[in-house]
């Protein structure tokens, strides 16, 4: 399979107590993928290819952000450690089902960024990060960033409709109506 094939739902980034349990750091919206138990994969970061593993159990921990998770054949703190860095992995084809204005992260990611008001290409989509209101993370394309500051910060625009009232995955574009002084925040 190659990495297309495969959605990276969490990193561990720590055991969890004397039992084998790890802290999973989660890149997914759906809590199901830590807590119901069943195959996951797991991706070490000097391997190309990702293992199957067993979940066990895992809950949710309010406030950090992680969940506690069970693995079968991790049963002291030792292999936990060892878990340290590695990617938690489900197939591409695992994808849930959403609701109308609902997006995966993977299809945002690439998508150009344009104002709706004056049709100038802002950049390109480099990331999403959770955040109160979620924020679209934005590489300003060479128009925005001159050469003499190619080193240009990226652009956080907050994915809220309002803000973003287009998302047109079919033509891999967005648009934006921002509102006054936010891209100057971010110069």
């Amino acid at each position: 399979m190659t990495k297309e094939d495969w959605l990276e739902i969490g990193t561990i980034v720590s055991a969890q107590g004397l039992k084998g349990e790890v802290r999973v750091y989660p890149d997914s919206d759906f809590p199901e993928r830590f807590e119901k138990p069943g195959e996951r994969w797991l991706l070490s970061p000097n391997q190309k290819e990702p293992r199957s593993i067993e979940l066990l159990s895992g809950r949710y921990i309010p406030h950090k952000n992680l969940y506690i998770v069970k693995f079968a054949g991790v049963n002291d703190r030792n292999q936990a450690e060892e878990l340290r860095g590695c990617k938690l992995m489900v197939p591409a084809s695992d994808r849930p089902t959403l609701a109308a204005d609902e997006y995966h992260i993977l299809d945002l990611v690439g998508l150009e960024v344009f104002n709706q008001l004056n049709g100038e290409n802002i950049g390109v989509v480099i990331d999403l990060i959770p955040a109160g209101n979620d924020l679209l993370l934005v590489k300003p394309n060479d128009s925005i960033a001159s050469e003499k500051d190619a080193k240009k910060a990226d652009i956080f625009i907050p994915f809220v409709k309002e803000i973003v009232p287009v998302v047109d995955l079919e033509n891999k574009r967005i648009e934006i109506n921002p509102p006054p002084g936010l891209l100057e925040i971010n110069k």
